[in-house]
């Protein structure tokens, strides 16, 4: 049997008692939802300070599977892995704790630390000192150090039972989903968008996804695969809309009519208005983008607070501080990052010196000249899809892209990871020509490539071959084909 003690966040045990069982019995709910798809006899238990899971399937890839997925629940900040034993007397913690944890203090440092709840006629600090004593004496190389020692053995006592902590596990904290209002993330699969979208989720907020089409189906469908994976990574316990509003129109609208300067703050503050717009369709209470200070000419502190004029709905930005060094860096922890480097760039309209200091005025001079019914169009025009079906139909779109796990004779492999990923870990194929060439390089130098030859690319998950592939397919390159081994 397989048994994990979920910790409650710090945050959740000291709310006011009501709050405090809303937000347990929905992260029970949460957690009994994501593991009845592995096991539909597992047991989940509120135990009002703790969360007990347990399952009678114990092989090595049930463990993983269980840790995996509760390491990625929203409102989990620690769970423990223990081994549950009866006993009658301190000795017997002692002999179980002996079976398990020997060999994780064997040449090392160690200490004891017991929390006892229940009647017995010993305290916690004599159980410390007996299986203390006990597996100084008895293991190998093992010696108590009270003060920072290498390894903590931890026991946890309740009534009969005797709980002896395995391995400690963490999640990625925040509140349980759904206790904060919906929201609206606009999201364009960059890093920016894709950790904010994370951020809002791991908060407990049902994060919906709008994308505005700038064109290219190979952008969208790079967006459609980062949006999904990101739900189903931290948010699959919920029902998602994914909606798309074709911005093409009013992007042509702004370069025809909109002085230079002004183009970029414009763009977002339409983009502002239909997620407004939107938000009201789908009931959510905020819209959520991936802006930070400083990071490019429509975000300083002046553009957004011309930007945020526009709507009377709330606008969050859950990176606002950060810089681009850490939002890449949790972009690489959630598994966003490789599909972010590969997303297609679609940026609307380019300024050739864009405003830093937006004056409202002059922006409203220029927003008269904008014909509204082309947003009003395409907001009406606007595809909203339950998010569940944009893996089935990310797999109809990628079909083009034929992946082979065996390479045929004078194969060109090539590697299309970044060179820092390359230089790690180089791809060498015995008998197999490999060229590495980035993918940020691929558009500009597969052309003078031999075109008599048929090439195959490699990454490392595959999602950034297929939307390589596909933009290749798209130019007229149909000798491209993706290589998963």
């Amino acid at each position: 049997m397989l048994k994990f003690i979920v910790k409650l966040h710090p945050e959740i045990a000291i709310k006011s008692k009501s709050v405090r069982k809303r937000f347990t019995k929905l992260l029970e709910k949460n957690i009994k939802m994501i593991l009845l798809r592995r096991d539909e006899k597992v047991r989940v238990k509120n135990n009002w300070d703790n969360i007990a899971v347990e399952t009678d399937i114990s092989d090595a890839q049930t463990r993983e599977w269980f840790i995996d997925n509760l390491k990625r629940v929203p409102g989990i900040v620690q769970f423990i892995e223990v081994q549950e034993t009866p006993f009658e007397t301190i000795d017997d913690i002692y002999q179980r704790t002996l079976e398990l944890a020997s060999h994780t203090i064997e040449g090392k440092t160690f200490c004891v630390r017991v929390k006892r709840n229940g009647n017995h006629d010993f305290t916690s600090s004599d159980v410390e000192r007996y299986v203390g004593g006990g597996l100084n004496q008895n293991v190998e190389g093992a010696k108590v150090k009270l003060s920072k020692p290498d390894v903590t053995v931890k026991i946890e006592i309740k009534k009969d039972l005797a709980y002896i902590v395995t391995h400690t596990h963490y999640g990625i904290g925040g509140f349980p989903l759904p206790t904060q209002e919906d929201v609206l993330s606009l999201i364009s699969g960059g890093f920016d968008s894709g950790v904010a979208t994370y951020q809002m989720m791991r908060k407990g907020a049902r994060t919906h996804f709008l994308f505005f089409n700038l064109g290219g189906a190979a952008h969208e469908i790079g967006v459609k695969q980062v949006s999904h994976y990101l739900w189903k990574q931290f948010s699959s316990t919920h029902k998602v809309k994914f909606i798309t509003v074709d911005f093409e129109p009013v992007v042509a609208e702004i370069l025809e009519n909109v002085e230079n300067g002004q183009m970029g703050v414009i763009l977002k503050r339409m983009m502002m208005r239909a997620g407004a717009a939107v938000a009201e369709k789908v009931n959510a209470h905020a819209l959520i983008t991936g802006e930070s200070v400083g990071q490019v000419s429509s975000q300083t502190l002046a553009n957004l607070s011309v930007i945020d004029r526009v709507t009377e709905t709330l606008i969050l930005r859950p990176l606002i501080q950060h810089d681009k060094a850490d939002i890449i860096k949790i972009a690489r922890e959630i598994g966003t990052v490789e599909m972010a480097e590969s997303m297609p760039e679609y940026c609307g309209v380019i300024s050739q010196k864009p405003t830093v200091k937006a004056k409202m005025s002059n922006i409203l001079e220029e927003e008269a000249k904008f014909d509204f019914d082309v947003l009003d169009t395409v907001i009406k025009n606007a595809t909203v899809k339950d998010i569940r079906e944009i893996e089935e139909e990310a797999k109809e779109e990628v079909k083009e892209a034929e992946t082979v796990s065996e390479l045929p004779e004078n194969a060109v492999v090539l590697d299309i990871r970044s060179p820092e990923e390359e230089d790690a870990n180089p791809l060498e194929l015995e008998g197999v020509e490999v060229e590495h060439i980035p993918f940020f390089r691929l558009a500009t130098k597969f052309g003078d490539l031999p075109q008599n030859k048929e090439y195959y690319l490699y990454c490392a998950r595959g999602v950034m071959s297929q939307l390589q592939a596909l933009i290749l397919h798209e130019n007229g390159y149909m000798n491209v084909k993706v290589y998963r081994p």
